[in-house]
C-alpha cells in the first residue's frame, strides 16, 4: 500500500496530499534529461519538499513549480533541463497557480493542454530558445491568468496572438519580446474587457511592421499602462506618434533602437508620471523641445546616439525641474554645442554621459560637487583646459571617469590621493605625461584602464603592476613608454587585454598570464625568440599582435592550444625556418600577416583547415614551391591572398578562381610560369557591384568563465599603388586589385579579365605576355591604374582605353606596340615615358608623328605641326598678358616713384579714406550698442 506523506495545515490539522501531482511530477521528471541533477531532490515521499515546488498549506495541493536555469560556479554553463518537449501531462496539475519553467531549455511545440490549467495566476515560459506555437488559443482558457512572460519563445507563426491575448481579462503583465511577432493582419480597435487593466507591455526584438500593425492595437491601453518597451524593433519607423499623449499613466516608457525620424514632439510634456524615458538610437534630429519642462519627476533620460542639435545650456534648463530627481541623463552621440554650465543644482545625478558631440570650453569645477556621481563621460569633444584636484573633489561614488579625445591636462598634485575607487578610467589624448600619474597608484579596483597617447614618456613604475588584481584591459599604446615588461604570468587571474603597442619597449618577451584574451605588443624593439608565448595555455586567445619588433627565431609548436585565435599579425620581423604545420589548428583563425620575414619552404597543407580565413599576406618572405589548388578550394572567405616576393615557381592553378570573394590578388615577383587562366572572371567581387565594404572590421568575443569580452579590430593591407607600397585600413574595401607582375607568365592576357568590371587596378608588367591588348579593355571603367610594360605585347592600342575616364597611372612601355595613340584626353595627358620602347607606337604625346597626319585635303585631319602652332599661339598669349601686367604696373607706380608731388597727393588721399573709414566705423557701432541696450 502507498503511503502519502501528508501536508500540515494550522495547528497540528492534516489533509491528505494529491498522489495524482506526485506521480505527474515523477512523470515530468523521466521525460527530461537532468545533466546537472536539478531534480535530485524528487526522490521522496513528500513532494511538497522537493525543490521548486510549493503545496498549499491548507489544501496540499501544488500552487506553484518554479524550475528555472542558473549558472554553475563549477561550470561556465547554464545549469538546464535540456532538450525535451515539456510534458502535456503537466496539464494535470489542475490546481497550480503559479508555473515557471524559464530559461530551463525546452524545445518543441507547446502543449495546448495547458489551457485546462484555469486556476493559474503567472506563466513563465521566458528564454526557451527552442520553444514554438503556432497559435495561442489557449490561452483563452486562463481566465485568471495576471502574469504572461513568454520572451523568446518562437510566435512566428501565431498570426492571431492579439485576439488571444484580448480574451484574458486579469493579465497586468505582459513580455511578448524577443518572439519573433507577425504583423497584424487586422488590429483589434475595440477596448480590451479587463477587470485588471494591462499595466506592463514588453514587445521588444520583434522586427516587425509595428507602424503600420501595432499601433491600433497598442492605443487601447493609453489610460492603464505604466511600462512600456518597444525597443529594437528595426521596422519601427516614422514619427512618433500623437496617440502617445493619451498615456498619461506612464512611468517608463522605452523606444529605444529603431528607425524614428523627425523631431521630438511636445506630447512628452502630457506625461507627467514619466520617471524614465528612452529614445536612444534612433534618427530623431532638431532641438530638444520645450516641453520636457513638464517632467519633473524624470529619474532617467536617454537620448543618446541620435542627431539632435541645439545648446546643451538649454537643454539643461528644460530638465531643471527635476534636478532634485534626474539620475541618468544620456546625450551622448548628437550634435549638441556650446560649454558645460554648472550642474551642481543637479544633486542626485548618478550617470552623465555627454561624449560624442561638439561641446567647447572647459570642464567646470562644479562637477566635482556632484556627490553621488558613478558614471562621468565627456568622451570626443572639443574641450580643453586643465583637469584640477577641484574637479574630482567630492566624487567619492565615481566607478567610471571617460575623459578620452578632447585637449585636457591633467594637473595633479604630487601627493594627491583621489577620493574614489575607479573601475573604469579612459584617458586617451589627455595630456597626463611625462611621467606615469602617481595618483594612479591608488586605485585598487580598476578593471578598464586605457591612457593611450597621452604623453608619457617614462619607465612603466613597478607599483603599475600591482594596479592589474581585477583588470582586465590595459591600454598604455602610442607613448613613449621605455623599459622591459615583467613576468606578468602571476599577475592576473581573469580574461585579459593588453595593449602596449607604439611604444619603445624592449629586451625579450617574458612569461605571459595564461588568460590572455589580447596581446598586442607592435611597433616597439622586443628581440629574441618568442617561446614564451606557449605559457599562455587556454583557449581564450584571440587576438596576438607582435608586428614591427625585431623579434627572431622560429615559431614556436604551441599553437593547437589557441582554438579561438582569430587575429595573427607577426609581420616585419626576423622570424626563419618554415610555417608550422600546427597552424592548421587554428581553425577560427581570419587574418594571418606573416610578411617580410624569413620563412621559407612550401606552405603547410594543414591550413586548408582555416576555412574561416579572409587575409593571407605572406608577402616579403623566402617561401617556394607551387602555389597549393587548395587555396582555391578549401578557403571560400579569402578576400586577400598577398605571396609577393617570395619563390613561388610553377604555373597559377585555375583551382584560385574559385575564390569568389578575392578583392586583393597579389602573386607578383615570384619565379611563375605558364599562363594567366581565362578563368579570372569567377572572381565575383571583382565584377559585380553592391559590396557597401570601405572597412573590414571584426568584433571578436572573447570568454574567459562567466566573464565575456569584445575586441573591435579593423583590418589592414599594404598594397603596391603607383610604385609605392600604400596601407590600406578605413577604405580597404574599395581597392580590388590584381597584381602578376615580376613572373615569367606567357600567352596572351585573357579577355576575360575585361569582365572584373570594379576592377582598380591591373598590373601584369615584366613578364613574356603575347598578342594583342583585349579590345574589350574599354569595359574597366572602375580602373585606376594599368601597367602592361615590359612584355611583347604587339598591335595597337585598344580605341576603348581612351573611354576609362578614372585612369589615372597607364604604363604600356617596353612592348611591341604599334599604329596611333587613340585620340582622348585620358591618353593624352600621360608622359610620354608611358609609351616609350615601342618603336612603331606614333600620334601624341609622343613626338612621332604618323603617316598619313599631313595628308592633303583631307578634312579636320589631324597634323602635328598644328600642335606646334597652337603651341606657339598659346606662349604669344601668355608673352601679351605679362607685358600688359608690367605696362600698368609700372605706369602707376613708376610714376609715383618719380614724381613727388604727385606721391604725395596720392597718399594723402589714401590718409583721409582710412581716417573717414575708422570715424564712420565708430560712430556706427555706438549707435548699434545703445540700441541693443535699449
Amino acid at each position: 500500500m502507498l503511503v502519502v506523506v501528508c501536508a500540515k495545515v494550522g495547528l497540528g490539522t492534516t489533509v491528505g496530499c494529491v498522489e495524482r501531482e506526485r506521480q505527474a511530477l515523477l512523470r515530468f521528471k523521466r521525460g527530461l534529461v537532468d545533466d546537472y541533477g536539478i531534480l535530485s531532490s524528487w526522490d521522496t515521499r513528500d513532494y511538497c519538499q522537493w525543490r521548486g515546488v510549493r503545496c498549499s498549506n491548507q489544501s496540499g495541493h501544488i500552487i506553484l513549480l518554479h524550475l528555472p536555469a542558473h549558472w554553475s560556479e563549477n561550470t561556465d554553463d547554464f545549469q538546464s533541463l535540456r532538450g525535451r518537449p515539456i510534458p502535456p501531462f503537466l496539464a494535470s496539475l489542475t490546481k497550480i497557480q503559479h508555473l515557471s519553467l524559464s530559461n530551463a531549455n525546452f524545445s518543441g511545440r507547446l502543449p495546448s493542454q495547458l489551457g485546462n490549467l484555469s486556476n493559474l495566476l503567472s506563466l513563465d515560459l521566458n528564454l526557451n530558445f527552442n520553444l514554438h506555437f503556432e497559435n495561442l488559443e489557449w490561452l483563452s482558457h486562463l481566465t485568471s491568468l495576471r502574469h504572461l512572460d513568454l520572451n523568446s519563445v518562437d510566435l512566428s507563426k501565431a498570426i492571431h496572438w492579439s485576439q488571444a491575448i484580448n480574451k484574458l481579462p486579469s493579465l497586468i503583465h505582459l513580455n511578448l519580446g524577443s518572439c519573433g511577432l507577425p504583423p497584424l493582419t487586422t488590429p483589434s480597435l475595440s477596448p480590451v474587457n479587463s477587470s485588471a487593466p494591462l499595466a506592463f507591455l514588453d514587445l521588444s526584438s520583434n522586427d516587425f511592421d509595428l507602424t503600420s500593425s501595432i499601433y491600433p492595437w497598442l492605443f487601447n491601453f493609453t489610460t492603464t499602462l505604466v511600462h512600456l518597451d518597444l525597443s529594437s524593433n528595426g521596422d519601427l519607423n516614422g514619427s512618433i506618434p500623437d496617440a502617445f499623449r493619451n498615456m498619461i499613466s506612464l512611468a517608463d516608457l522605452d523606444i529605444s533602437w529603431n528607425q524614428l525620424q523627425g523631431s521630438i514632439p511636445d506630447i512628452f510634456g502630457n506625461m507627467a508620471s514619466l520617471e524614465r524615458l528612452d529614445l536612444s538610437e534612433n534618427k530623431l534630429e532638431g532641438e530638444i523641445p520645450k516641453s520636457l519642462s513638464n517632467l519633473c519627476r524624470l529619474q532617467e533620460l536617454d537620448l543618446g546616439i541620435n542627431n539632435l542639435s541645439g545648446q546643451l545650456p538649454q537643454v539643461l534648463d528644460l530638465l531643471a525641474c527635476a534636478n532634485d530627481t534626474l539620475e541618468i541623463l544620456v546625450l551622448s552621440y548628437n550634435q549638441l554645442r556650446g560649454s558645460i554650465p554648472d550642474l551642481s543644482g543637479f544633486s542626485s545625478l548618478r550617470s552623465l554621459y555627454l561624449g560624442y558631440n561638439q561641446l567647447n570650453g572647459t570642464l567646470p569645477t562644479s562637477i566635482g560637487h556632484l556627490t553621488k556621481l558613478l558614471e562621468l563621460d565627456i568622451t570626443s569633444n572639443k574641450l580643453q583646459g586643465n583637469i584640477s584636484e577641484a574637479h574630482l573633489l567630492h566624487l567619492s561614488e565615481l566607478e567610471i571617469l571617460h575623459l578620452s579625445s578632447n585637449s585636457l591636462t591633467f594637473n595633479m598634485s604630487f601627493e594627491w590621493v583621489p577620493p574614489f575607487q575607479l573601475d573604469s578610467l579612459e584617458l586617451t589624448s589627455c595630456k597626463l605625461g611625462p611621467r606615469f600619474p602617481c595618483w594612479l597608484r591608488t586605485q585598487k579596483k580598476l578593471r578598464y584602464l586605457d591612457m593611450s597617447t597621452s604623453n608619457i614618456s617614462d619607465v612603466i613604475p613597478h607599483w603599475f603592476w600591482n594596479l592589474t588584481s581585477r583588470i582586465y584591459t590595459f591600454n598604455i599604446s602610442n607613448n613613449q613608454i621605455t623599459g622591459t615588461l615583467p613576468n606578468l604570468s602571476s599577475k592576473f587571474d581573469q580574461p585579459l587585454y593588453i595593449d602596449t603597442s607604439s611604444n619603445y619597449l624592449e629586451g625579450s618577451i617574458s612569461d605571459l598570464p595564461s588568460v590572455l584574451g589580447r596581446l598586442d605588443l607592435s611597433n616597439n624593439k622586443f628581440s629574441g625568440s618568442i617561446a614564451s608565448l606557449c605559457t599562455v595555455a587556454n583557449t581564450y586567445l584571440v587576438y596576438l599582435d607582435l608586428s614591427n619588433n625585431s623579434l627572431s627565431g622560429e615559431l614556436p609548436n604551441c599553437w593547437p592550444q589557441w582554438k579561438s585565435l582569430t587575429v595573427l599579425n607577426l609581420e616585419n620581423n626576423q622570424f626563419s625556418g618554415n610555417i608550422p604545420k600546427s597552424f592548421g589548428s587554428l581553425q577560427s583563425i581570419q587574418t594571418l600577416h606573416l610578411r617580410n620575414n624569413n620563412f621559407i619552404g612550401e606552405l603547410p597543407s594543414s591550413l586548408k583547415k582555416c576555412k574561416s580565413l579572409s587575409f593571407i599576406d605572406l608577402a616579403k618572405n623566402r617561401l617556394s614551391g607551387k602555389i597549393p589548388p587548395w587555396i582555391g578550394g578549401n578557403l571560400p572567405n579569402l578576400m586577400v591572398l598577398n605571396l609577393q616576393s617570395n619563390k613561388f615557381s610553377g604555373s597559377i592553378c585555375s583551382e584560385l578562381c574559385q575564390l569568389k570573394k578575392i578583392q586583393i590578388l597579389d602573386l607578383s615577383s615570384n619565379n611563375l610560369s605558364g599562363t594567366i587562366p581565362r578563368c579570372l572572371s569567377n572572381f565575383t567581387a571583382m565584377t559585380k557591384k553592391g559590396n557597401l565594404t570601405i572597412a573590414y572590421n571584426y568584433f571578436l568575443n572573447y570568454k574567459f568563465g562567466a566573464t565575456y569580452g569584445l575586441i573591435s579590430y579593423v583590418d589592414r593591407e599594404l598594397v603596391k599603388w603607383k610604385g609605392r607600397e600604400l596601407e590600406y585600413k578605413n577604405t580597404l574595401g574599395l581597392v580590388k586589385s590584381i597584381d602578376l607582375s615580376s613572373n615569367k607568365l606567357i600567352g596572351e592576357i585573357p579577355k576575360e579579365v575585361t569582365d572584373l568590371l570594379e576592377l582598380v587596378s591591373l598590373n601584369f608588367s615584366i613578364n613574356n605576355l603575347t598578342g594583342s591588348i583585349p579590345t574589350t579593355i574599354g569595359q574597366l571603367t572602375s580602373l585606376d591604374i594599368l601597367d602592361l610594360s615590359q612584355n611583347q605585347l604587339i598591335g595597337e592600342i585598344p580605341a576603348s582605353l581612351s573611354e576609362i575616364d578614372r585612369l589615372s597611372t597607364l604604363n604600356l612601355s617596353n612592348n611591341n606596340l604599334s599604329g596611333k595613340i587613340p585620340r582622348g584626353t585620358q591618353l593624352q595627358s600621360f608622359d610620354t615615358s608611358s609609351y616609350e620602347g615601342n618603336p612603331t607606337l606614333c600620334g601624341p604625346p609622343l613626338l612621332k608623328k604618323c603617316p598619313g597626319d599631313k595628308a592633303k585635303g583631307a578634312p579636320n585631319a589631324y597634323s602635328y605641326e598644328d600642335d606646334i602652332q597652337q603651341n606657339g599661339n598659346d606662349m604669344w598669349f601668355y608673352v601679351s598678358i605679362a607685358l600688359g601686367f608690367i605696362v600698368g604696373f609700372w605706369g602707376v607706380c613708376g610714376t609715383l616713384l618719380l614724381n613727388n608731388s604727385w606721391r604725395y597727393a596720392y597718399f594723402r588721399f589714401l590718409n583721409k579714406i582710412k581716417d573717414w573709414l575708422n570715424v564712420t566705423t565708430t560712430i556706427n557701432m555706438a549707435r548699434l550698442w545703445r540700441t541693443l541696450q535699449s
